[in-house]
């Protein structure tokens, strides 16, 4: 048998791969489509999109609310079968996923996947048109029962609960109209439906592996917020068991080899706070230094990291003031910021349309 042992910098090196972050030329399209780009912050998936060369024209692309209720963008031709994809699993995934909205809704009797499917169909029925947020909450308030609802004191009003209505959205053919804030929902053109089947390719549990792997069923459960008896009991059958720096995980068989024979990555990027990169559960793998953790995975106010090669090396905040962009850059070895980061300063003051005023 060959040897599946392999190092932390074979497994970051993957990833990079993996994720196109070292694509050396401009691409129509992305792996990590299939995921979800996570669409957080101001330049949240655009950037992303932007790092790894992928130039999707705006009419082919759709923002949806989807895994962990956040924003994430995807192919529109892949809408229907993203909406299958995300959908949860069971009653015990769903009530995971909606955290304490499914208790008063199991106390009154109410499956959490048959109330899902009810906040769904009321909001197909409000949204005739694009709608703001807000409007869409009020108006499912006065159409759910009190189960559905609840209390909000910064609001000072009853309202639905924040994951049953994010969930909800696109099983209703609704999609997020990007750059608007407050939100605003509006139908999906030509919309029939969640698709009956979902491609392997959309599956949530194979693109985390494939992406962010090697992985377990915990890693997988933490990034999907389900439980890990539901990740479990949708393992892939083609996966080869892998040991990473001495612990077991597991990488799908097609990704055995660009595993074990990462290419190199060199040159310097800034990866936003909630690139893919960084959004593995295994956060002392890709960084051991606990001090440097602490300053990337911040609970508020995330910073981005630079990223050299393959390696985390410093957090990163944009700073501007009217059309001039600094970056300000903190190294966690307290050296230099390395060759090349001016450059993508640059290339991040160009992405937004300002002057970039240097490195601070």
């Amino acid at each position: 048998m060959a040897d599946r042992s392999v190092t932390r910098e074979q497994v970051l090196r993957y990833r990079v791969h993996a994720q196109a972050l070292d694509a050396p030329r401009a691409r129509a399209d992305s792996p990590v489509l299939d995921l979800g780009v996570q669409d957080t912050g101001p330049d949240g998936a655009a950037w992303a999109l932007e790092l790894r060369r992928c130039s999707v024209p705006a009419d082919e692309l759709l923002l949806a609310w989807t895994l962990r209720g956040a924003p994430h963008l995807y192919r529109r031709a892949d809408a229907a079968a993203v909406a299958a994809a995300t959908w949860p699993w069971s009653d015990a995934d769903a009530g995971k996923r909606i955290f304490d909205a499914a208790a008063p809704l199991r106390t009154a009797g109410i499956g959490v996947l048959d109330a899902l499917e009810t906040v769904a169909v009321q909001m197909r029925d409000v949204v005739r048109r694009p709608t703001v947020k807000g409007e869409l909450s009020s108006a499912l308030t006065q159409r759910l029962d009190e189960p559905f609802l609840r209390w909000c004191d910064p609001c000072g009003a009853t309202h639905t609960y924040e994951q049953p209505f994010r969930i909800a959205c696109l099983h209703a053919g609704l999609e997020l109209e990007p750059g608007t804030s407050p939100p605003v929902l509006r139908r999906i053109p030509g919309w029939r439906g969640p698709a009956k089947r979902v491609p392997a390719r959309l599956d949530p549990v194979r693109a985390v592996l494939h992406l962010l792997g090697p992985s377990t069923p915990r890693l997988v459960a933490g990034y999907l917020d389900t439980t890990v008896a539901e990740v479990r009991a949708r393992w892939p059958d083609d996966v080869v068991p892998v040991t990473v720096e001495g612990s077991r995980s597991e990488l799908l068989v097609d990704d055995e080899a660009a595993l074990h024979d990462p290419p190199a990555a060199d040159g310097v990027l800034l990866l936003g706070p909630f690139d893919l990169l960084l959004q593995g559960r295994d956060r002392e793998l890709v960084l051991p230094d606990a001090t440097a953790r602490k300053d990337l995975w911040r609970a508020l106010g995330r910073p981005g990291a630079v990223l050299e090669g393959h390696e985390p090396v410093g957090s990163w905040r944009p700073r501007t003031s009217g059309s001039r962009l600094t970056v300000s850059v903190e190294m966690w070895s307290g050296g230099d910021p390395p060759p090349g980061l001016a450059e993508q300063g640059e290339r991040l003051a160009a992405f937004r349309g300002k002057t970039f005023a240097g490195l601070a």
